[in-house]
């Protein structure tokens, strides 16, 4: 890289900004988690972090590259220096003050309203921005203060960028894959954010020691004589006129960014958990790009850079690339037991965009800047802009409105025009040919694809499948051809009509010690359990976070019009655990019907002890939970019932009346051991009809002596670890490869 600097220092940098990376990854997966817990499992969370993010490495990019020059003048400091200090303030604030300025900016938004309102969203948006900010914004400053320190040892560098970012992008695809795959698993978020801050720490130490062995400029380190002999590496792309480079910079930053956000929701269907599938596509995108500005590198030291024609050409090819696999006969075709096949095929589409992400944007900003600080933070803040507005406008301006596929379409568009423009001094024939390859793949994306929604219209057209999108989800709503009807969340199967969700409300308002009065129904799904718990007639409130899953209420019931309109029955979006943060209000029975599979993201936040805790405080005397506990995986099932039972004293387990899962009935008093007959007797006729509404047996009794007959003591389930529970630091449902694969 430094054709006057010794081989063990341009070493030590790359592993410095290795590990830079890697650390700033690290928070940002946990950061995002966090923010879940804190304002929501809703896509603006993610984009405003994804966002804010970015925002503060452009303002620091822009910022520094401005002042080092001045800094180091006025204070006859090396540069390293100021690294140093960056990378410390990053350990210290990412680490410590983030999820302490979440959990107070939690508690300020308690009265901001429902999730769906206008404030709710600004104010949380605000927030987040205030939380992460000032620590991505000295993120963002390693760049232009480690390239002044290598402008101290060496006047002539002019590609000095593209090597901190090879080091800093592979530190980043390492930070994610340590992160989501391994460390939260063994150690939580809060070990692993220590860890992450003790790595800034050491980056921090080792800044301050070459800030003090800094020799001047004028006085370069002996090379040796093969350094001495090294052609010194002139940057492509100088000849692009500037403001052409400025609008690629922030085209590619805005598209890519955006397109994380599709993707992540566009791959949940096949990866089914969004906490590895945000992972996964953020470390393919980072490996990807690492790749790209490898080949960029060695092209570079080659002198065979690619002309800049090819390469947008690629982007507008490859930006469709993943709408072409992620086709859903394509997909299905790898399925059965082959399902991962079909992740890594989703995944392997992504790869070649970002690798030739990776091999322009170092390239664009090489030329740009030839090694100046100013110039390159200048370059580097007008990507990140175009990364900041990218999610906001995928999750605000797109996904609302149009499907993935199309959104991807539409993203594609802009590098078809730069081709256009740049490719004029190409032969006619080449030209030509490149703008029909990529015209041909959007047309074949646009009529010829079968993405996830188109499949499901198709095999159900007409009335039969409704299709609605918000802020928060995509959300569908099918009816087969045998009247069983079915609701999808962004892709992902959420419930079926079926009386478990009636058992859900009848059994603990039976088992309660007198009348019920009131129940709290978290997690609406098809409305089932709150019109059984509106059969009571008793104030049933029902918190749902997707506004799209209560619009769909009178798709699967007859009778949405008439629960809707009973004085007794209220429905809040909000998310559950803020709702009862925000609320006063105290209820007789509380219901939890977490969405499936267990392991989607943020369900823990519904299986907790901190959350049972927090239940525990809205019930009424006598009160009983309810949570259900879908799938049959033991070792999950056994987490939640340990956190129950550290909650309450007093739980009673029962499987369900048809398929797997589990009721876990929980309260501070004793769950009396009741027949079906004497639960049936102090059911209101009303209730009774509408628990027999699809059972084969038309006696109540009979019907709940079914599930009665299957219960057991929550003792049982327990296994005889007690660490197999789940906490807000450790999400046990969450992150489970390693114990699905025995290595922990």
């Amino acid at each position: 890289m430094i054709s006057r600097m010794n081989r063990s220092t341009r070493r030590l940098l790359f592993l410095l900004f290795f590990l830079s990376g890697f650390c700033s990854l690290v928070y940002q997966v946990i950061w995002t988690r966090m923010a879940f817990a804190s304002f929501g499992i809703i896509t603006p969370v993610l984009s405003v972090v994804l966002s804010v993010f970015m925002l503060g490495l452009a303002v620091g990019s822009w910022a520094a590259g401005r002042l080092i020059g001045p800094w180091t003048k006025a204070t006859g400091w090396s540069a390293a220096y100021f690294y140093a200090g960056a990378e410390l303030t990053i350990g210290l604030g990412g680490a410590f003050g983030v999820p302490r300025l979440f959990r107070l900016g939690e508690h300020c938004l308690l009265a901001a309203g429902q999730t769906n309102s206008f404030d709710y969203l600004f104010w949380s948006a605000l927030v987040l921005a205030v939380s992460i900010f000032p620590w991505c914004v000295f993120m963002g400053s390693t760049f232009p203060l480690m390239m002044a320190f290598v402008r101290e040892r060496d006047e002539r560098n002019q590609e000095s960028f593209s090597y901190l970012y090879l080091a800093n992008v592979l530190g980043a695809m390492s930070g994610t894959l340590w992160t989501a795959l391994i460390s939260i698993e063994i150690l939580g978020f809060h070990l692993t954010l220590l860890d992450a801050a003790a790595g800034n720490c050491i980056i921090a130490a080792i800044g301050v020691l070459l800030g003090r062995s800094r020799r001047p400029a004028t006085v370069p380190s002996t090379p040796t004589a093969a350094e001495e002999n090294r052609p010194v590496m002139v940057p492509p792309f100088q000849q692009v006129p500037g403001r052409l480079v400025q609008w690629l910079l922030f085209s590619t930053g805005f598209v890519s960014m955006a397109m994380e956000v599709i993707w992540t929701r566009a791959f949940t269907p096949v990866l089914q958990t969004q906490v590895y599938a945000f992972a996964s596509i953020i470390c393919v995108y980072l490996g990807a790009t690492f790749f790209g500005s490898w080949r960029y590198r060695r092209d570079l030291r080659n002198g065979r850079v690619r002309a800049l024609a090819t390469l947008i050409f690629l982007l507008a090819l490859t930006a469709l690339l993943p709408a072409v696999i992620n086709d859903y006969r394509i997909v299905q075709a790898a399925w059965g037991e082959l399902r991962p096949v079909s992740a890594l095929i989703l995944l392997a589409s992504i790869c070649p965009f970002c690798a030739t992400l990776g091999y322009l944007t170092p390239g664009l900003i090489d030329g740009y800047a030839t090694g100046r600080p100013a110039e390159a933070g200048k370059a580097y803040a007008i990507n990140v802009i175009g990364c900041i507005l990218g999610p906001l406008a995928a999750s605000y301006g797109l996904l609302p409105w149009i499907n993935e596929r199309s959104a991807l379409i539409l993203l594609s568009l802009p590098f078809l025009g730069y081709y256009w423009w740049v490719s004029k001094p190409l032969p006619p024939l080449h030209r030509w040919g490149g703008g029909l390859i990529v015209g041909a793949t959007l047309v074949w994306v646009a009529f010829g694809t079968l993405d996830f929604e188109k499949s499901i219209v198709r095999v159900h057209p007409g009335p039969s499948t409704v299709i609605r999108r918000d802020y928060a989800a995509s959300t569908i709503s099918v009816a087969g051809q045998m009247g069983d009807k079915h609701l999808l969340v962004n892709g992902v199967g959420m419930t079926v009509l079926t009386p478990i969700t009636k058992f859900m409300a009848h059994l603990p308002l039976a088992y309660h010690q007198g009348p019920p009065q009131s129940v709290l129904i978290i997690c609406f799904g098809m409305g089932t359990t709150y019109r059984s718990a509106l059969s009571w007639n008793i104030d049933t409130t029902a918190v749902e976070l997707v506004p799209g899953v209560t619009k769909a209420f009178g798709f699967y019931h007859a009778d949405a019009p008439r629960c809707l309109s009973n004085p007794r029955g209220h429905i809040v979006i909000d998310d559950g655990r803020r709702f009862l943060n925000r609320t006063q209000e105290k209820f007789d029975v509380i219901i939890i019907d977490p969405p499936p599979p267990p392991q989607a993201a943020g369900s823990s936040l519904l299986y907790s002890t901190k959350f049972y805790e927090l239940v525990k405080a809205h019930l009424q005397p006598h009160g009983i939970l309810q949570t259900w506990v879908p799938g049959y995986d033991i070792s999950l099932i056994q987490g939640v019932v340990r956190s129950v039972c550290d909650s309450f004293p007093h739980t009673q387990c029962f499987a369900p009346v048809q398929g797997v899962g589990l009721h876990v009935l929980a309260s501070m008093d004793p769950i009396p051991p009741l027949n079906g007959t004497q639960l049936a007797a102090k059911m209101p006729d009303s209730a009774k009809q509408d628990l027999l509404e699809w059972s084969d047996i038309p006696d109540a009794a009979k019907y709940i002596d079914r599930v009665i007959a299957k219960g057991t003591a929550a003792t049982n389930l327990l296994n005889p670890d007690p660490e197999i529970a789940i906490t807000d630091d450790r999400p046990y449902n969450e992150y489970y490869l390693l114990r699905t694969w025995k290595l922990f």
